[in-house]
């Protein structure tokens, strides 16, 4: 397991098909849900997938970040199929943080990796996360501190003629639009999707979220944005009490699993705006509260 900027993700060799098995089987993941591979840079890409020129203008853009681009897989690429769930397209991102850079420089080899977390659960933004979550399972844990953004990478499809949003994250539709001067489409959400993050069901505690409280009972926990907050809860963590999106991104995933061992019936999460990282924040707090 190592740092990213975005979370901590469980690596393996993406063209060693049985390590590639031991990373879904660690994780209890489904294999018809595809994994991230990741690798240096953009030259690195071309050897696995078709860089087209609207991947070229977004990674140019943006790489080494927090943006996944599904692509055409190359054929004889050697990447296991296992990796991409049988599908002809790939996920590839270029990670921005300096250990998972030094990892990619030091193995030379592109690295498949989902969270570091078993499937379903609350991605770990710790080493302490990881370890909790998944024991020795990972042959090792790359120590790298807390991940500085906190939630995943965006997802976008350039296979089509239009691209599309897979998966919000890390870098806000805005930025990505910008640059292209042209909208996304959104993908909706299902069981079966066509790219990483894409299950309905995701991210989630055991405590059950109820979403868009404006008010918290005293056997729930809260967790709190802005300065407006309600009183009487068993624990109340704040994302940003100044309303801060960034900061609110970078606590989400830590301040869940807190919330999630303070013994609450439930936990309350209060409305938190929809536009930039607001749009990723709600994605993942919405799919945690489809946990039925």
């Amino acid at each position: 397991a190592f740092p990213t900027e975005t979370v901590y993700g469980l690596g393996a060799n993406a063209l060693d098909a049985r390590a590639v098995a031991k990373v879904f089987a660690a994780k209890e993941r489904p294999r018809f849900n595809p994994l991230i591979v990741h690798v240096p840079g953009l030259a690195a890409a071309e050897t696995y997938a078709v860089v087209n020129d609207m991947a070229r203008i977004l990674a140019e853009a943006f790489w080494p970040g927090p943006l996944s681009l599904v692509l055409a897989k190359r054929p004889a690429c050697g990447i296991a199929d296992l990796v991409s769930a049988g599908l002809d397209t790939i996920a590839l991102r270029a990670p921005a943080h300096p250990v998972a850079q030094a990892l990619l420089a030091e193995v030379k080899l592109p690295i498949a990796a989902p969270s570091a977390n078993r499937s379903g659960r609350i991605s770990p933004t710790t080493a302490a996360h990881v370890e909790a979550e998944l024991g020795d399972r990972p042959a090792m844990i790359l120590d790298g501190g807390p991940c500085p953004l906190g939630i995943e990478s965006t997802v976008v499809s350039v296979v089509g003629p239009k691209p599309a949003l897979l998966r919000p994250g890390a870098l806000p539709r805005e930025a990505i639009e910008l640059v292209l001067g042209v909208p996304l489409a959104t993908a909706k959400a299902n069981e079966r999707g066509a790219s990483p993050g894409q299950l309905a069901t995701h991210y989630a505690p055991n405590t059950k979220l109820r979403l868009g409280a404006t008010s918290v009972r005293p056997d729930e926990a809260l967790l709190a944005f802005g300065r407006d907050v309600p009183q009487g809860g068993r624990l109340t963590i704040n994302l940003s009490a100044s309303g801060n999106l960034e900061e609110a991104a970078a606590k989400l995933f830590a301040a869940l699993r807190e919330l999630d061992q303070a013994g609450a019936r439930t936990i309350a999460v209060m409305p938190i705006p929809a536009q930039g990282l607001g749009e990723a924040i709600n994605d993942r707090l919405q799919r945690a509260a489809n946990r039925g």
